[in-house]
């Protein structure tokens, strides 16, 4: 979901409050149960009274009703526009005076829900916390402005290249799947919208079946277990069913939208991994070396640098709750970009065809162990962090062991999962623009 406009600024005395983690420093993470039977992760800390609650509420904007594209992506947008007899400028206020900060996004994987609250106002945020997740007020002006902020966001987006790039992939790869269209919906979708397919939305992406709760900060087990209940106690038990899962079609195709602009905008990619894989980690060693490394990745090297075809390219693992995809993106002038993408696909099948040198694999685990513990630099992002954990499936060790997984990958390891996952022949490009030399 696009929630610039959605999102309330951060409270200044909140945003400077956290803890950083040392480089070396190890992730206390504590498993708890609720009283209500709600998982939640916790760390504590209790140097700083503040604590980081984020939410998350597993299918998101993929648990649309047919026929009602946009409604979860429009709801989770009012969620903040007020609740009872608060209006959207009642509810603001009631934040800022407690100096606390809500926000709330969807994708289609989930809804998800970030807090910050001082110790001393945790009673009061909470409960206004709870009334916005429980009972969101849906008022028809309110409905009315969003909405129009919505369409805005689908209206900017219809000629732009780079989100024309983006639905055409999706199209292609996912077809009828939710993930084929945008979460936002079309103008026809999101104008026909009702106040009760919002109240149907709610009911069905923010159930407890779905959910899930990571905190960092000043709170102990026993005050967070209260807290979750409070929070989500009314909510309904069960939600929508999910989607089933699809496997993306890549036919090792070109596909060209012919659209007036002076530079193509290309996506590639081809079958992805999920984490759970054995040869994950292998494979995300690999995509360091090709697109994944900032500018020593193979990709800049070879289509910026040496021919400066492009400002940028990039490739990454992406791996959703019900699809996997190894993809990418380049943008360049019309009369380059295919050459540009001729090097991508050659550079694809070089790495399939010989794999990685160790000097190669040395500098990619030194560039993913090195960076990782400078993503937990205070409690909300720690907090984060953990609830996307939680929605993976992952051990709830994993922050404490995922570096050494990286260094436990062998050359062997990596050079055989290029020669068995990675797939030149299914490498498939969309292209938005004009190109030279490029036909369907």
């Amino acid at each position: 979901m696009k929630m610039t406009a959605f999102t309330r600024v951060l409270t200044a005395g909140v945003v400077a409050l956290g803890f950083a983690l040392p480089a070396a420093a190890k992730v206390d993470v504590q498993e708890i149960t609720s009283p209500g039977g709600i998982n939640v992760w916790l760390v504590e800390e209790h140097s700083i009274p503040f604590t980081a609650l984020e939410i998350r509420f597993k299918g998101g904007a993929s648990l649309d009703a047919p026929g009602k594209r946009g409604a979860i992506n429009l709801m989770t947008g009012l969620l903040e526009e007020g609740t009872g007899d608060m209006d959207a400028r009642d509810f603001t206020r009631a934040t800022e005076s407690l100096a606390a900060s809500f926000r709330y996004s969807s994708s289609d994987d989930a809804i998800s829900i970030s807090a910050k609250f001082l110790t001393e106002n945790r009673d009061q945020a909470i409960a206004l916390l709870r009334d916005s997740i429980v009972a969101p007020a849906f008022n028809d002006n309110a409905i009315e402005r969003v909405r129009g902020q919505v369409l805005s966001n689908i209206r900017s987006d219809v000629n732009d290249p780079n989100a024309m790039a983006g639905r055409a992939m999706a199209e292609m790869l996912y077809g009828d799947h939710p993930y084929g269209s945008d979460e936002s919906g079309t103008i026809e979708s999101v104008t026909a919208l009702t106040r009760d397919d919002l109240v149907a939305a709610h009911k069905a992406a923010m159930a407890r079946d779905r959910l899930y709760v990571s905190a960092v900060g000043d709170i102990t087990p026993d005050e967070l277990g209260r807290i979750v209940d409070t929070l989500f106690a009314d909510l309904p038990a069960k939600g929508a069913p999910m989607p089933d899962k699809v496997t993306p079609r890549f036919d090792g195709g070109t596909h060209v939208t012919d659209f007036d602009t002076p530079q193509s905008v290309v996506r590639f990619g081809q079958p992805g991994l999920a984490l759970e894989d054995p040869d994950f980690f292998a494979a995300y060693l690999l995509n360091v070396t090709l697109g994944g490394g900032g500018f020593e990745s193979r990709l800049m090297q070879e289509v910026r640098e040496k021919r400066g075809l492009t400002y940028g390219v990039y490739s990454y693992l992406a791996d959703r709750a019900l699809s996997q995809a190894w993809v990418g993106s380049v943008a360049s002038a019309n009369d380059r970009v295919a050459e540009a993408m001729s090097v991508i696909k050659d550079e694809w099948t070089k790495m399939h065809e010989t794999g990685v040198t160790p000097e190669e694999l040395q500098d990619a685990k030194t560039y993913l162990t090195g960076e990782y513990p400078l993503r937990f630099d205070g409690n909300g992002p720690i907090a984060r962090i953990m609830a996307n954990m939680q929605m993976m499936d992952m051990p709830v060790d994993y922050i404490n062991t995922r570096n050494d997984k990286i260094e436990a990958v062998t050359l062997d390891d990596v050079n055989r999962v290029a020669r068995e996952r990675m797939d030149p022949d299914k490498l498939t490009f969309v292209v938005v623009g004009r190109p030279q030399g490029l036909s369907n």
